[in-house]
């Protein structure tokens, strides 16, 4: 282990022990080459000593926005050998608002990119009055003035090299831990995101920490299927992969994202991974897509299917009693299944793949158990990317199904009431978590900062309870974030207060996703402006449309399209049969929406949302609803 280090002196280390290890698996020529630890240190070496030549300055900030490819990893290391910062970018940015927001707010001087992103810089770096340059990821295209080959830097970091052998070290010896590492963009409590300050002590804490009750062989590897800059793939496989000196490949770019998921279908049969990492809305297409494979098997095979998880479901219990009782007569008879059936769907991911580690947001009890009942596990874990992120995690030697983990070492926690007090174990409130993970803080937003760290302890938003053996149980959130079925979160305010303000006919909303595949809306209409209308004539029918009409504005196509992303507003919404108030407990004493509470009185409602017959907005439901409404 380590004590204090950075995540330079960190990697230096491990290629120091691993030095003829592979690293790193990429696509080349029709297979996967591997690139050694040393070939990795080589290349850093290399980039770093170029960046430096070019004239990359100590904090100087270092945008990164790429498919994830070996140059990914190099790079970031590279920046950050020179003390500067990176900022990782998701590619799934368009080239609007939402992507100049994060490059001029982290005032990036330098962006780094793959080809495939290029034409997405090229249309916003005008409006970039930070940027120096555009550095381009191996192009087969003329290059603009602003622009340049990555391979120019190798070029002049060979040269510097050849006439200083110790120049890289003379750079890497000035890399202390508490430097910003990183500046990763999450959302805020408004419609503009946050920016995430990680040190480099804040990434190796919590490298230890991930290790707390697990052990990745130095012959594992791992397909990292997940966007590089997302925040679990980020430490738990880019960096955590390397303490053991095990190796990371990365899926096969296409020219879309559908030729992408196809390449990954491939990939994984290529590369054969031990681990994958997953979040829930991946780790439910893999049951689809497994589920569909036994069905177009026929039915015996199917039923033989069905019957085989059931029985699995049962001896497995919640994991940590597995096999406990009398449920060891069902061991022989698992382990024929196990023979016929289950190894065969082990195949498809490779045959070598032990487990799975899930993130990014919380998953279904029934997924766990599907996933464990076929014998490759979903893991599930918890954290967010302001604690680098891991804060819990299942592991194979310790592990209940439902839970999110044992709480990782080396990391206080304590679960809060609304007025910070701390609850005893079984209660439900706030996690909040004080350790090295812990971030320094929001970029250029001291606001938010003190908000969300207290004496050094972090208020992660999030609704949790821990047992009596340290396990933690998430919720759902405590405060109000929104949280995709892909962990991607955010703020729901700044859109429900722009509904209100240009919406005359909507009085109150309430933003709704909990991990599902839309979001949706509680809507509480002006109950004298539709009072007023019915009086005129107008049809609830017809009142219901003009309610859509308003939100719609939003949407593509609308007035106010470009204010929100798409994904984040209502695709259905349900009308209240009350509004919000003190009365009902929906509003608190401040005036605030009390969202759980609101969540709960109207959960019949919401479920309806995620049903066939929600999505049409004059339904029984909505028209009972106003209707009621109008009558008190």
């Amino acid at each position: 282990m380590f004590y204090m280090e950075s995540i330079i002196s960190f990697f230096t280390q491990k290629v120091q022990q691993y030095s003829n290890n592979p690293l790193l698996w990429e696509k080349r020529n029709k297979s996967f080459a591997p690139t050694s630890y040393m070939e990795a240190y080589s290349m850093v070496t290399q980039l770093a000593v170029g960046l430096n030549e070019f004239g990359i300055q100590e904090l100087d900030k270092i945008a990164l926005l790429s498919e994830g490819r070996n140059l990914w990893l190099i790079s970031e290391i590279a920046v950050l050998s020179n003390k500067a910062i990176t900022v990782p970018l998701s590619t799934k940015l368009e080239a609007d608002n939402d992507l100049i927001f994060r490059l001029q707010h982290s005032e990036s001087a330098y962006i780094i990119t793959s080809e495939k992103q290029l034409a997405k810089i090229r249309l916003v770096k005008k409006e970039l009055r930070h940027l120096k340059k555009v550095i381009v990821f191996t192009p087969d295209m003329p290059l603009e003035e602003d622009e340049m080959d990555i391979q120019e830097l190798f070029s002049l970091g060979i040269e510097s090299l050849k006439q200083a052998n110790d120049a890289y070290d003379k750079l890497a010896n000035k890399v202390e831990p508490d430097d910003i590492a990183t500046i990763t963009y999450t959302s805020g409590t408004t419609a503009q995101p946050k920016g995430i300050m990680l040190s480099q002590r804040n990434y190796t804490a919590n490298i230890e920490q991930a290790f707390s009750y697990i052990d990745i062989p130095s012959d594992y590897r791992t397909l990292v299927v997940l966007p590089w800059d997302h925040a679990f793939a980020h430490t738990a496989a880019l960096y955590s992969f390397m303490l053991t000196g095990a190796s990371i490949a990365s899926v096969e770019a296409g020219k879309n994202q559908l030729e992408t998921l196809k390449n990954f279908t491939n990939n994984i049969k290529e590369i054969k991974p031990h681990v994958l990492m997953s979040v829930p809305a991946m780790a439910k297409n893999f049951k689809k897509n497994i589920e569909k494979g036994i069905a177009q098997k026929g039915n015996t095979i199917n039923s033989l299917f069905l019957f085989a998880l059931k029985l699995s479901y049962w001896y497995n219990g919640t994991g940590n009693n597995k096999g406990a009782g009398l449920k060891w007569i069902a061991k022989p008879l698992l382990s024929l299944f196990d023979k016929i059936i289950f190894s065969k769907i082990k195949e498809g991911f490779g045959g070598n793949l032990a487990f799975f580690i899930g993130g990014g947001a919380l998953l279904d009890f029934d997924l766990q158990q599907f996933f464990y009942a076929i014998g490759i596990p979903m893991y599930q874990g918890y954290g967010l990317s302001e604690a680098s992120p891991i804060i819990s995690a299942n592991t194979p030697k310790y592990h209940k199904l439902g839970s999110s983990g044992k709480v990782v070492n080396n990391l206080e926690i304590k679960i809060c009431d609304d007025e910070g007090n701390a609850l005893p174990i079984g209660l439900s409130g706030e996690i909040v978590v004080k350790g090295e993970n812990v971030m320094k803080g929001y970029w250029r937003n001291e606001e938010d900062t003190a908000a969300t760290i207290k004496d050094d302890w972090l208020y992660t938003g999030d609704l949790g309870y821990l047992d009596n053996e340290n396990y933690l149980y998430v919720k759902g959130r405590f405060k109000s974030l929104l949280i995709g079925s892909d962990g991607e979160k955010y703020s729901p305010e700044g859109i429900e207060e722009a509904i209100i303000d240009h919406c005359s006919l909507i009085d109150q909303v309430m933003i709704y996703n909990n991990q599902n595949p839309y979001t949706s809306a509680i809507v509480v209409p002006n109950i004298e402006k539709v009072t007023a209308l019915t009086a005129q004539g107008v049809s609830v029918e017809e009142i219901i449309d003009q309610l859509s009409s308003e939100l719609n504005q939003f949407k593509t196509g609308g007035k106010h399209a470009n204010l929100f992303p798409q994904r984040w507003l209502p695709s259905t919404f349900a009308i209240a049969f009350e509004s919000f108030s003190e009365q009902n407990k929906l509003i608190n004493s401040t005036m605030k929406m009390v969202r759980d509470k609101v969540a709960s009185f109207y959960k019949e409602e919401i479920n309806l949302c995620y049903s066939p017959q929600g999505k049409n907005l004059k339904n029984d439901m909505n028209i009972k609803n106003i209707k009621q409404l109008i009558q008190k």
